[in-house]
């Protein structure tokens, strides 16, 4: 007989899970692709307040994903617009340096949200009309119905 489980989240009410992923599409991407992968490392190795959990998986030869379960929204807003992070993230915002990025975030208090920049649709938007990250669609915070946050997953985003 197969062995299930289930989990029990009742000690996490404010989850939040983000699927994120960059995806070289030239040379200079792939070398885009290594410094993430160092970040990333170095993020699980230390791991900011409220980050409960950092996977990574291959989407592809040149396009990694990573799924983090975070505490709440304001622990991951408060890392994404700290430190190093929040400027490597602003760099990536005006020059994707020879690829793409994404990320889909699911809060189980309600409110899923998605950006795809110079990738082809994937997730979410395979299936969900694209709609242009302006007015109340540009940052993370307002696509997710937060406004009171105001702020960006990751800045420009």
């Amino acid at each position: 007989m197969p062995t299930r489980r289930s989990v029990d989240l009742s000690s996490f009410p404010d989850l939040v899970v983000v699927y994120l992923g960059y995806r070289a599409s030239a040379p200079r991407g792939v070398l885009t692709l290594l410094e993430i992968g160092v970040r990333l490392l170095k993020i699980r190795a230390t791991p900011p307040p409220g980050l409960l959990l950092h996977e990574f998986f291959l989407l592809g030869p040149f396009h990694v994903g990573f799924r983090q379960y975070w505490t709440n929204l304001e622990s991951l807003y408060a890392f994404t617009v700290t430190g190093q992070h929040a400027e490597w993230w602003r760099t990536l915002g005006k020059d994707t340096r020879g690829g793409g990025f994404w990320h889909e975030t699911y809060c189980k208090t309600g409110g899923i949200e998605a950006i795809y920049i110079d990738v082809p649709p994937m997730g979410l938007g395979r299936f969900a009309p694209e709609r242009d990250p302006v007015g109340p669609y540009l940052s993370s915070g307002q696509r997710l119905g937060r406004e009171e946050s105001g702020t960006a997953l990751h800045p420009n985003q």
